[in-house]
């Protein structure tokens, strides 16, 4: 069994990256923000599963392990394979995945590509009980106006980011914004841009 990779990446794709680990090159699928974030050339730890079928091995690797243990429990719903529970992890953060099941709304899990209805409401019923540890604490007020950041995580998903990408990205910039910024819509989102970079391009949100 692979648990982890640590190595220096060759390449990456929208869904995927190439990491080199004592010259052998191991393709391993992400979640949208990990590929968007991972650069030619820099070391990158994955934490990783290892899917064995009758005609394939595929890696799939994520940043921390609340993510891989929320995978595990993703391919553990019935009608969720791999992919599908990549999506969902590409899509929302664990807190996010967390909230909706404790929330028992299954309308985030509904808006992911590949996952229909019946399917949403199976992962809400399956994961119940099982995910309040990967909720988020409360943020400190200094971290930011949390009906700024929400609105400009809300503005950022508008603009082609997922879910995922918008809060994680809105968060840490609140978090280093000075106290006007935090103030501000407007100026939050500047910044928030400037931090995810316009080389890299939106991540199309489905």
């Amino acid at each position: 069994m692979i648990s982890s990779l640590h190595g220096v990446v060759l390449h990456a794709t929208s869904d995927q990256v190439v990491i080199d680990v004592g010259g052998v090159g191991f393709a391993v699928a992400v979640p949208a923000d990990v590929a968007h974030t991972a650069t030619a050339g820099e070391k990158l730890l994955l934490h990783t599963s290892l899917i064995v079928r009758e005609d394939s091995l595929s890696l799939f690797g994520f940043a921390d392990r609340g993510e891989l243990e929320i995978f595990g429990l993703l391919i553990g719903v019935t009608g969720v394979g791999p992919k599908s529970a990549l999506g969902v992890l590409s899509h929302l953060t664990t807190d996010q995945i967390a909230e909706a099941v404790t929330a028992e709304d299954d309308a985030p899990f509904r808006r992911v590509s590949g996952i229909g209805p019946k399917t949403a409401k199976l992962i809400v019923l399956q994961l119940a009980g099982k995910v309040q540890a990967f909720a988020a604490p409360s943020r400190s007020v200094a971290a930011g106006n949390t009906d700024v950041v929400t609105q400009v995580s809300a503005a950022l998903v508008g603009l082609g980011w997922s879910e995922k990408i918008a809060a994680e990205a809105a968060a840490q910039t609140a978090e280093e914004a000075t106290e006007a910024e935090r103030a501000s819509v407007a100026a939050l989102l500047r910044r928030t841009l400037a931090l995810l970079g316009p080389a890299k391009g939106a991540q199309p949100h489905v």
